[in-house]
């Protein structure tokens, strides 16, 4: 395996310090903050090495209560709130410097069979091998990029990304609030299919915010801008692998009072929906504050 996935790999493993309490470390992608993906995946982490794997999850709510520093280690305590019968749910807070950053409520269920239908869908898109990765489209106009984030822009990433319709951050447009991007891992994952689901946990934090600006003609980079996460969840629907592609939709129905929201669907290359999520985020900007705040 691929390095710099086996890193991520054992960053969301987490280490166990005593029953229901574990110890985890942070990448840290250019910015010194901690990514909000991997906090989610970490939690989820942390809660399904308290579960039975014959129960998986199927849905987790998250809310980012303060910015993690990467480097710094994160203590996530769970509390084993229920076992069921068909049903087990547990709470996480992932604690750093003595204070919260983050809590998670994650239900996980027992494998059932039941009706199954999902809206028809087809995938009207290119597929991946036609398209370019996040990391070859920034290779192409890296003379442009700010130096601060050139080396993070040219990094090998262990979720490999190749966006249906680019999207120019450096120079925004006004567009139509919607994404469309393949993704998966860079290489061949461990069979355990919740390693699969909290990769997915990971990387369901990727264009989410940027998806709510696209109408705005802004970007993160824009002077002014500030862009964070505020709450998250995920719904797991049918067993999916994150070694095989998957096309993930995001659309931004709503923005308004300095907050985003975003809805996302993943899909396999047969067009089944294996998970959705939502997110609502802080999309400040404060150029536009002072505009407010100036006396009539």
């Amino acid at each position: 395996m691929r390095p710099v996935l086996s890193e991520l790999l054992d960053l969301l493993k987490l280490e166990r310090i005593e029953e229901n309490l574990f110890r985890g470390h942070s990448q840290d992608l250019g910015w010194g903050q901690v990514f909000g993906g991997q906090v989610l995946g970490q939690a989820l982490s942390a809660a399904a090495q308290t579960v039975p794997e014959e129960r998986p999850v199927h849905s987790m709510h998250g809310y980012f209560l303060r910015v993690g520093d990467a480097s710094r280690p994160i203590v996530y305590t769970v509390d084993t709130i229920r076992d069921g019968k068909s049903f087990t749910t547990r709470r996480v807070v992932a604690i750093q410097g003595g204070k919260p950053i983050f809590n998670l409520a994650a239900s996980f269920q027992k494998i059932e069979v039941g009706h199954d239908h999902q809206r028809a869908q087809k995938l009207e898109v290119p597929p991946p091998e036609d398209l370019m990765s996040e990391m070859e489209l920034a290779a192409k106009v890296i003379g442009k990029v700010p130096e601060y984030l050139r080396a993070r822009a040219l990094a090998e990433r262990p979720i490999e990304i190749r966006p249906v319709d680019p999207v120019d951050p450096m120079n925004p447009e006004v567009r139509e609030p919607s994404k469309q991007f393949w993704f998966r891992a860079i290489d061949t994952l461990p069979d355990e299919a919740s390693v699969h689901r909290y990769l997915m946990a990971y990387a369901s934090d990727f264009g989410f915010l940027t998806t709510a600006l696209l109408p705005h003609g802004v970007s993160w980079l824009t002077p002014g801008m500030q862009v964070a996460s505020l709450d998250h969840a995920m719904w797991f629907h049918r067993p999916f692998r994150l070694d095989e592609w998957l096309l993930y939709e995001v659309e931004s129905p709503s923005a308004s009072g300095a907050r985003g929201l975003a809805w996302g669907r993943f899909y396999t290359r047969d067009g089944d929906l294996v998970a959705s999520a939502a997110q609502e985020g802080l999309m400040r900007n404060w150029e536009l504050q002072k505009e407010t705040d100036k006396p009539g």
